[in-house]
């Protein structure tokens, strides 16, 4: 079991990008290969051994907190509900009011993305960084905007436009409270550009590579991909 036992979960988005394809329910539902998205991203979480993972919500957030219930696979499920749009940052700042110890991982609840939970704490431990991101190697990086490395360490990010192969930030995080100390609260916020990029310029951020399969399923294009990712996995991840 991991020293972190507890996540964040992003699962308030409204999906515009996805709406061609899946209308009637909040994006980290999305039916895949015949199941709730959300739920094979709970399946991977509690397999490795997590204790509690928050949901942060908002659009129809009663419609995920009704399909998921409030305990998955031993894992207890918390729910945190915007009352108003509050971006990332916000919404994490908001969540993490539910969690009980002063670190804890923060994912995306529309993206896949398989990794070592265990081996990403201590790397990031290792380092002494109160923030680690994992980076998912990508055949091109243009969507995105890349990361750049030195060692273990985030060195800085590339603006959108590049092209080519690289790594881009997953949007999975290992995070310490303290550094959402002095954020606005209650307020909207990006986690990525308020807390994140400042991070980097003044401490170390630690980068874990260790990656694969990484899926972002609000736009279509990954969305049916991860349809032939999972075909064959019936009930399981």
């Amino acid at each position: 079991m991991p020293l972190t036992d507890e996540a964040i979960i992003l699962a308030g988005g409204f999906g515009t990008r996805l709406r061609e394809v899946v209308a009637d329910v909040p994006k980290p539902l999305a039916p895949v290969a015949g199941r709730p998205f959300l739920a094979r991203v709970l399946d991977m979480l509690a397999a490795q051994g997590l204790r509690c993972v928050v949901l942060a919500t908002g659009h129809q957030g009663d419609v995920v907190e009704a399909t998921l219930g409030h305990a998955w696979q031993g894992m207890a499920l918390r729910y945190s509900r915007e009352s108003k749009p509050l971006g990332t940052g916000g919404a994490i700042a908001l969540a993490m009011t539910h969690i009980t110890n002063d670190v804890c991982f923060v994912l995306n609840g529309d993206s896949w993305l398989e990794l070592d939970y265990a081996a990403f704490d201590a790397a990031t431990r290792g380092l002494g960084a109160r923030l680690g991101v994992a980076l998912a190697a990508v055949p091109d990086v243009a969507r995105y905007g890349a990361v750049r490395v030195a060692g273990a360490r985030i060195a800085g990010f590339a603006e959108k436009g590049g092209k080519g192969p690289g790594l881009v930030n997953a949007g999975v995080y290992r995070l310490e409270r303290t550094l959402l100390a002095g954020m606005p609260s209650g307020e909207a916020f990006s986690f990525e550009r308020d807390v994140l990029v400042p991070a980097v310029a003044r401490e170390a951020v630690a980068a874990f590579p260790q990656t694969r399969g990484f899926i972002d399923i609000g736009v279509p294009d990954d969305y049916r991909r991860a349809q032939e990712r999972f075909a064959d996995s019936g009930g399981a991840a």
